[in-house]
């Protein structure tokens, strides 16, 4: 009797500390190019934990492009928070029952923390002299770029080049024309924003890569500086970069309070300094304002204003059949 009540204790034990480690530990799934971002920032977010509740914390990373990560979420992947860089993403998970319908509400500024807006880098020198939208689809032009199905980073691309056209007073039949064309001098295209950067500088395909104005820094500090030139095009788009609990997991792990803690800390003063360093244009005016020498300002439009919402665009766009199937299709 007395070995049976002791292995009893002893499971009992073991499923508590299980249950502990599950409660001091979050998966963050999140978007590619975000990697540096998110390694810097958990850092701060575990010290500072410790220092406000005493208790230690660990925080597990899964990066890929935004899309394949939402999917990956809702096949199973238990990730605590998802932080993309996109709302369709989070949309997605939300119609399946995965993070809450009022995700958008839960956390201030829609739920994006932070902002980004898609630029080009081109080779040291800019030896093809690129300098806006329209030298992309000149011929002898490569251009590298995340497929718009699987990242949104690559939506982004795709959308900004269409909004450019726009904002010149373009019709959408001239929008899809120019943006067929840009299509057509994409030799690859990358799975996320980091598979893209990768086919532009360690295979040496394309003269330009679009992404993300964050990747900028990131480039630096992996391949050294020098490597790449940053060239802002006339206009741009605004991307929001949303956050969200994942409700199903959370409710398993009984991590729910320390996964708000930590997407509330993207707000505080240290999580918007932290992503002004790593050329995420921050939330916060005093924070964008200590920076500003480092964002450039850029005439922005917002999804919003051109294409209705994400979702609108999604369905147009980049749904099975819609006009970047259409393009790509006809385009190779």
């Amino acid at each position: 009797m007395k070995n049976k009540f002791k292995t009893l204790v002893a499971l009992v034990s073991l499923v508590a500390a299980g249950a502990a480690s599950a409660q001091s530990s979050l998966l963050n799934a999140s978007y590619d190019v975000a990697r540096e971002f998110y390694k810097d920032y958990n850092a701060a977010f575990i010290a500072h934990y410790k220092k406000t509740t005493g208790k230690d914390v660990k925080v597990d990373q899964s990066h890929g492009g935004s899309s394949a990560q939402a999917r990956a979420v809702a096949d199973g992947l238990d990730a605590d928070v998802v932080t993309f860089n996109t709302t369709t993403d989070i949309d997605f998970l939300a119609n399946a029952g995965v993070v809450a319908k009022d995700w958008s509400k839960r956390f201030p500024d829609n739920a994006s923390p932070t902002l980004s807006t898609s630029i080009f880098l081109v080779r040291n020198g800019n030896p093809k002299n690129i300098k806006d939208w329209d030298d992309l689809i000149k011929p002898g032009v490569q251009v590298v770029v995340v497929n718009p199905k699987t990242g949104g980073n690559g939506r982004y691309a795709y959308l900004a080049a269409w909004g450019y056209v726009k904002k010149k007073g373009g019709t959408d039949a001239q929008a899809a024309e120019f943006v067929g064309k840009l299509f057509k001098n994409v030799p690859v295209l990358g799975k996320g924003g980091r598979d893209a950067t990768t086919i532009f500088l360690q295979r040496n395909i394309g003269d330009v890569l679009i992404t993300f104005e964050s990747e900028v820094i990131s480039i630096d500090r992996e391949f050294g500086a020098g490597k790449v030139d940053a060239v802002y095009p006339s206009i741009s788009i605004q991307a929001e970069n949303p956050v969200a609990v994942v409700e199903r997991t959370v409710a398993k792990k009984g991590t729910g309070e320390l996964a708000k803690a930590y997407l509330d800390y993207l707000y505080s003063e240290e999580g918007q300094e932290i992503a002004a360093r790593h050329a995420l244009r921050p939330r916060s005016q005093a924070v964008l304002k200590k920076h500003a020498a480092q964002f450039k300002p850029i005439p922005l439009f917002s999804v919003q204003e051109l294409f209705g919402s994400l979702a609108e665009a999604q369905k147009v766009h980049f749904n099975d059949g819609g006009q970047f199937d259409k393009i790509y299709t006809s385009g190779k």
